[in-house]
């Protein structure tokens, strides 16, 4: 013996509003609150593409500051190698100015200096540049 499973429709709010609002509504009170209706889900609808816009947004951005952060660190890697390679050459010329013993050591501190301060200004420039490029 077949037995029918026997359901209750569950009315949502929907259903329940249109029902009352249906037996006491004029043809023209309908039509309006069908308009209106529509227009919330319509709204609905834009609601939910400008956030999906936003999330597509915000993903862009990430990616880019993403890449940007690889390019400064690129550059920084560039730019220390070069700092290193200022000061492996400051060294050399004061073992060699030192090993000089005709030369005064004037002359020596004034080589140095010169190249110290020309190393300061590469690392000011780019200690500058970094802080540009992140804003501070």
């Amino acid at each position: 013996m077949a037995t029918r499973s026997t359901r209750k429709k569950v009315a949502t709010k929907k259903t329940m509003a249109m029902a009352r609002a249906g037996s006491a509504m004029s043809r023209e009170a309908k039509d309006a609150y069908g308009e209106i209706a529509s227009g919330v889900k319509h709204l609905e609808k834009s609601i939910a593409e400008i956030q999906r816009g936003l999330v597509r947004a915000e993903k862009k951005i990430e990616r880019d500051a993403r890449a940007k952060v690889r390019e400064l660190r690129k550059d920084a890697r560039a730019q220390l190698g070069t700092l290193k390679s200022t000061q492996r050459e400051a060294g050399r010329v004061l073992k060699r100015l030192t090993a000089g013993a005709d030369e005064s050591w004037r002359d020596i501190k004034k080589g140095a200096d010169s190249i110290i301060a020309d190393a300061r200004k590469t690392a000011d420039v780019v200690i500058r540049r970094f802080r540009k490029a992140i804003g501070a």
